[in-house]
C-alpha cells in the first residue's frame, strides 16, 4: 500500500477481523461449557456448528488477506530498493488483440494501446470472422504511429484460442501481451510488468483486472467482487508461488515458451486457465503484477452475468479435467497441485459450503425455535464481510464507496453466483452441450 490513509484503513479492517475471530472462539467455548443455556443437545450443537462455520470463513478470509498483504509488501520493497529491476528492463513487445464482434469497443481498445508508456511495441489485431464492423474499424488504425506499429489480420471464425494463436505466430517480438477486445490497459502496464522476466524461470505475468463500467448496482457489485473475490486471492496465490490463472484481459508471456507448449488449445471454454495450468505443469513460474491494470467491461444485466459465470465455471472444470493426471503424477510440480486444488475449492467446495451455511443452518435453527441465534449469526457474517471488503479496498487502493456494497454482496450477489456455479458444475458432470455465449458490448469502459 503506497498511500498512508489506505494503511490506516487496512489496520482498522484487520483489527475488526481479529475481533470477530475472538468473538467466535469465545462464543464456542461458552456454548460448550454452558449446555444448560439450551433447551436440548440439538440446539446447542446447531449453535456451535454455526459458529464453527463462521470461524472457517474467518480463517479462510484472514489467510487470504494476510498472504495478499505479504505479497504487497514484497512488491513494494522490491520497487523501493530497485532490486527487482522495475522500469529498467524494456524489451520490445507484441500486443495481441483478438476480436469477434467488438465493433462497439475495438476503437477505444486500440486507442488505449497507442497511449501506453513504453519505448517499442506493436499491436496485432486479429479479427476472428466478425459479422459486424470490427474489421473495418480496426483497419483504420493500420500503420505506423511513432514507435508503434499496428497490424490487422482477418480470419474465418474459429474462436478466441485460434485468433490468439494466429497473433502469436505473426508477432515479431519476444514477449507478447494478450488482452480482450473490451479491455483498456493502464498506460504503465508494460513498464510495470517486464522486469519479472529478468528471472529466467518466469514464463507469464498475470495482470490486475478491474471493472471499468461501474454504471449500475450490478456492475458495482462486480467491481467489489473483482477486488475482494479475484484480486485478493490472486495476490495470496502469488505469495505462495501458485498463481493459477493468467486472466484474459491482461497477461504477458514469453513468446517462445508459448510456442513450445503449443499455444492456446480450443478444447475448453477457459483457454486462459488451460494455458496457465499447461505452463505450470512444464515447470514454468507464473507471477502476479498488481500495477498492470486492465479495465474490463463487466456484464450490465443479470442475464449476461449468469451466462458469463456459467461459461467460466464449466470452462475451468474442463481445464481441470484435462490436467487431472498432473495431480497424481509423482513428477508433477507442487504449484500445479496447489493451483488445481485451489480451483476446485473455489468452483465447487466453497460455493457448496456457502449455500449450505446460508440456507441449511438458518432453516434448521428456525425449526428449533432459535431466531435470536440466526439473527446473531447473520450479524456476525455481515460484520465479517464488511471487514474483509475494507481490507481488500485498502490493499487495492480502491473506492471506499465499494465497502457498503459488502452487505448486498454477501447476502445476494455471492449466493446467486454460487448457485450458478453449482448448477454449471452439475451440467459439466453430466456432459451437457454448451456454447460460447457471446456477451453484448456497450463500450462504457473507463479508467476509474
Amino acid at each position: 500500500m503506497r498511500r498512508p490513509h489506505y494503511s490506516v484503513l487496512f489496520a482498522i479492517g484487520l483489527v475488526a477481523l481479529l475481533a470477530l475471530g475472538a468473538v467466535v472462539v469465545v462464543g464456542i467455548i461458552i456454548m460448550l461449557q454452558a449446555p444448560t443455556a439450551f433447551r436440548s443437545l440439538a440446539t446447542q450443537s446447531i449453535a456451535v456448528l454455526m459458529l464453527v462455520f463462521l470461524g472457517v470463513l474467518l480463517l479462510r478470509y484472514g489467510s487470504l488477506v494476510w498472504l495478499a498483504y505479504l505479497h504487497a509488501v514484497e512488491q513494494s520493497a522490491g520497487a523501493r530498493d530497485g532490486k527487482d529491476g522495475h522500469g529498467t528492463y524494456l524489451p520490445p513487445v507484441s500486443i495481441l488483440l483478438p476480436a469477434y464482434n467488438e465493433g462497439a469497443v475495438i476503437e477505444s481498445a486500440i486507442r488505449s494501446l497507442l497511449r501506453l508508456d513504453y519505448p517499442r511495441y506493436e499491436i496485432v489485431v486479429v479479427d476472428d470472422g466478425s459479422t459486424d464492423d470490427t474489421a473495418e474499424k480496426a483497419a483504420r488504425f493500420e500503420g505506423e504511429f511513432d514507435s508503434v506499429r499496428v497490424r490487422v489480420y482477418s480470419k474465418s471464425n474459429g474462436g478466441k484460442a485460434s485468433a490468439l494463436n494466429l497473433g502469436l505466430h505473426v508477432a515479431d517480438y519476444p514477449f507478447v501481451v494478450t488482452m480482450d477486445g473490451d479491455s483498456i490497459l493502464s498506460p504503465n502496464t508494460l513498464r510495470d510488468t517486464m522486469h519479472h522476466f529478468l528471472r529466467p524461470e518466469v514464463a507469464a505475468v498475470a495482470g490486475n483486472v478491474k471493472v471499468g463500467n461501474r454504471v449500475n448496482l450490478l456492475t458495482r457489485l462486480q467491481a467489489l467482487e473483482y477486488v475482494e473475490g479475484l484480486n485478493i486471492p490472486r495476490r495470496a496465490q502469488a505469495a505462495v508461488r501458485a498463481v493459477n490463472i493468467v486472466p484474459g484481459p491482461v497477461g504477458v508471456f514469453r513468446r517462445d515458451v508459448l510456442l513450445q507448449v503449443g499455444g492456446y488449445d480450443s478444447d475448453t471454454f477457459a483457454e486462459d486457465t488451460d494455458l496457465t495450468l499447461k505452463l505450470l505443469s512444464k515447470g514454468w513460474r507464473v507471477v502476479y503484477e498488481d500495477r498492470a491494470v486492465a479495465w474490463t467491461e463487466a456484464p450490465e444485466t443479470f442475464r449476461d452475468l449468469m451466462k458469463q459465470r456459467y461459461r467460466w465455471t464449466r470452462g475451468i472444470l474442463q481445464a481441470l479435467d484435462k490436467h487431472r493426471s498432473t495431480v497424481w503424477s509423482r513428477d508433477g510440480d507442487a504449484a500445479v497441485r496447489v493451483s488445481i486444488v485451489n480451483l476446485l475449492l473455489e468452483i465447487i467446495v466453497w460455493p457448496a459450503l456457502n449455500i449450505f451455511g446460508h440456507l441449511g443452518f438458518s432453516f434448521v435453527a428456525l425449526g428449533y425455535g432459535m431466531p435470536a441465534t440466526v439473527v446473531a449469526w447473520w450479524l456476525l457474517i455481515t460484520l465479517m464481510e464488511v471487514a474483509v471488503a475494507l481490507l481488500a479496498v485498502a490493499l487495492e487502493e480502491e473506492e471506499l464507496s465499494l465497502v457498503p456494497m459488502a452487505v448486498l454482496y454477501r447476502f445476494f450477489f455471492i449466493f446467486v453466483v454460487d448457485v450458478v456455479k453449482l448448477l454449471a458444475s452439475l451440467e459439466e458432470f453430466l456432459k451437457l452441450e454448451m456454447n460460447w455465449g457471446k456477451l453484448a458490448r456497450t463500450g462504457s469502459v473507463t479508467e476509474s
